[in-house]
């Protein structure tokens, strides 16, 4: 999945200045003995904040004597580049991996077993996060960041549907929706028929599994009754809004759409806020971000957690030299630098203070302990290639067609894309 940086966001705060802050003294001593040596570094564009770079780089190359190699990576093709390179005699020593994506690079064999850096600094990572980076009961990547979905509102709209606070609960977020719609001449909220990621959040908060095992292998679970109770909850949503039914969030790029100043509010990632700006720069002042609310106060909607692990290549002659860079770039100190500079919510929750003052992330956060991501298993990235047959049955469902139908009418495609060889 494609992101980018919260901190990319016009209205979010950036906190420029890294503060010396948690676990420092692994960074604090001298050459460990690894001159001469050179580890290199695949990071996706946009994932590692100048000053954030600046520092961990230093950190590293004094503790270690060794020196970092940075190569920055494209997200367009990246996971064709990293499995070729991860069957090289060569490959990176490190690398950013998307979270989703890391079940199909551990089950090829191509990765590390980092266990013993679980043990040492990763007690407690937080649980929602860290599950992406486990395969098959054996940690095979390290949680760096993850980001997820707020709602992103107009707070002049707001104001002239005579709304004086945001909304605690769902029930308290639809009678919002319908203020706008009956005191405003705006759209409530912009919801295109396929914004599965959204969509996947429901499913995430009704506990509703994409898969089940059946014989022995993965077949669709989108027939199952939870898993249309979440798509109900999405049409409800969708009631409130003009988006197309057969379009997603990128078609048009609904972050446009707002900046047209005409739409109380969209659910998207906080650096659409900054799309949103650049496309009408008055629109600023006017952003406003709060947490996706569940159906009870203080527990806030399921949320699809995006973010990237940091891996250790199996193939890579600098296993303990790629250790020593990862406590590094994973202290305390860096994580809460890369929240800061970053805008991205770091991977325990004991840093999650490291986010005041950005207030996109600031609405991200209390999502995070009770997110999750889309089924953990090698196979689903084929299920999500385009054309999605997920989408194609949130927009039947959209138009009219029951939840049973439109699930069978998609589901023999799903098991055949589960059953492709990894």
């Amino acid at each position: 999945m494609k992101r980018r940086l919260m901190a990319a966001t016009a209205t979010a705060a950036l906190l420029a200045a890294v503060t010396a802050c948690g676990s420092g003294g692994q960074t604090e001593s001298g050459a460990d003995g690894f001159e001469g040596q050179t580890l290199t570094l695949w990071a996706m564009d946009g994932s590692t904040p100048e000053q954030w770079e600046k520092d961990v780089r230093a950190a590293f190359e004094k503790k270690t004597g060794a020196k970092l190699k940075l190569e920055v990576q494209q997200w367009n093709g990246i996971q064709q580049k990293i499995t070729t390179a991860l069957s090289e005699s060569d490959p990176p020593d490190v690398i950013e991996v998307g979270n989703t994506q890391t079940p199909a690079y551990a089950k090829t064999g191509g990765l590390a077993d980092l266990g013993d850096l679980r043990k040492s600094i990763g007690a407690d990572w937080t649980e929602s996060v860290n599950k992406s980076a486990v395969y098959g009961g054996k940690q095979y990547a390290a949680p760096w960041y993850t980001v997820n979905r707020t709602v992103i509102y107009n707070k002049r709209i707001w104001a002239e549907a005579g709304l004086k606070e945001t909304p605690e609960t769902r029930a308290e977020f639809f009678d919002a929706l319908e203020a706008i719609e009956k005191k405003t001449d705006a759209e409530p909220l912009y919801l295109p028929g396929q914004n599965w990621y959204f969509f996947d959040g429901l499913l995430i908060g009704k506990d509703a599994g994409l898969v089940k095992k059946q014989g022995g292998k993965w077949v669709s679970n989108l027939s199952a009754p939870e898993v249309g109770e979440a798509m109900k909850l999405y049409a409800k949503y969708a009631s409130f809004s003009d988006a197309p039914k057969d379009k997603d969030e990128a078609t048009p790029q609904q972050a446009e759409v707002f900046a047209k100043g005409k739409t109380g509010a969209f659910i998207g990632l906080g650096w659409e806020a900054g799309t949103a700006v650049e496309a009408n720069p008055g629109i600023e002042k006017d952003i406003g971000y709060f947490t996706i609310p569940g159906e009870s106060a203080g527990k806030p909607e399921g949320v699809f957690l995006g973010g990237s692990n940091l891996a250790v290549a199996a193939g890579s002659e600098k296993q303990e030299l790629a250790r020593e860079f990862l406590k590094i770039a994973l202290s305390d100190k860096f994580e809460g630098a890369l929240a800061e500079e970053g805008g991205v919510i770091p991977n325990k929750a004991s840093l999650q203070k490291k986010v005041e003052g950005n207030p996109a992330a600031e609405a991200a956060a209390p999502a995070v302990a009770g997110g999750g991501l889309t089924p953990l298993i090698p196979q689903w990235a084929a299920v999500e290639n385009p054309p999605n047959p997920v989408k194609r049955y949130m927009t039947a469902v959209l138009k009219g067609t029951p939840h049973a139908e439109a699930a069978e009418s998609v589901e023999e495609e799903i098991d055949k894309r589960l059953s492709q060889e990894q």
